[in-house]
């Protein structure tokens, strides 16, 4: 919270085992502004785009930009990634037309009655790195996950002219919120691991990598360090 100009409160605490010796800590009250732009569905000087987004949008957009995305999403994690690339290997036609379609690496946790979708929230997209080459070689022009991909992915997202994006980790209920419709269309015994078809309003995203090469999270990791060596 350092550099935020909120109001805080120093409280005292007792020295000891678990608190690394501290003698207090901070409390920073966070207006209701700042609440409202950070902890909904929607980001502060966002660009609305849809998906499938379309070439020259991917164009535009340069990492750290922050989107709402409206659309078509579709949704495959691991066990679907592995099937999805064994079907374009096998020359056999895959379940959706991959081509300029949106990922979204995600399974929900059931729906509540009168639910759309349970907690929605992206799992890590490392591990769908083994997958992704192929898919983007076949069409595919968007990802959204969480963390960070290799570099042999980067390097993928740079020659097939595609974007990956992140999105919120642990905030799988609010991130549900967005999402207006949700039915499964693809391997159905895999669960909640199966490919879901999602038609989003303002789904929240931030551009980890573009077709230029930014990076995201190497730039910010190098801010970080020239704070750390100040």
């Amino acid at each position: 919270m350092e550099g935020l100009n909120h109001p805080k409160k120093t409280i005292p605490i007792q020295k000891g085992v678990g608190n690394n010796n501290q003698s207090s800590y901070t409390i920073y009250y966070i207006p209701l502004s700042f609440k409202e732009e950070t902890m909904g569905t929607k980001l502060a000087d966002s660009i609305n785009i849809t998906s499938p987004i379309k070439p020259e949008i991917i164009e535009k957009l340069r990492a750290g930009d922050r989107v709402l995305i409206s659309g078509v999403l579709f949704t495959a994690r691991d066990a679907a990634h592995q099937r999805l690339v064994k079907a374009i290997a096998d020359g056999d036609k895959p379940p959706f037309n991959i081509e300029g379609q949106t990922l979204y690496y995600m399974g929900p946790s059931p729906a509540r009655p009168g639910s759309v979708i349970g907690s929605a929230g992206p799992t890590t997209s490392g591990r769908m790195d083994i997958y992704t080459p192929p898919l983007l070689k076949a069409g595919l022009k968007a990802m959204i996950g969480k963390g960070s991909h290799s570099a042999e992915v980067k390097e993928a997202i740079k020659k097939h002219r595609t974007i990956y994006l992140v999105t919120f980790g642990g905030a799988g209920a609010l991130l549900s919120k967005a999402i207006k419709k949700a039915e499964v269309i693809a391997y159905p015994e895999l669960a909640a691991e199966a490919v879901m078809r999602l038609e989003v309003e303002d789904f929240p995203a931030i551009v980890a990598n573009d077709i230029y090469g930014g990076d995201l999270f190497t730039r910010n990791r190098a801010a970080y360090q020239k704070v750390q060596e100040r």
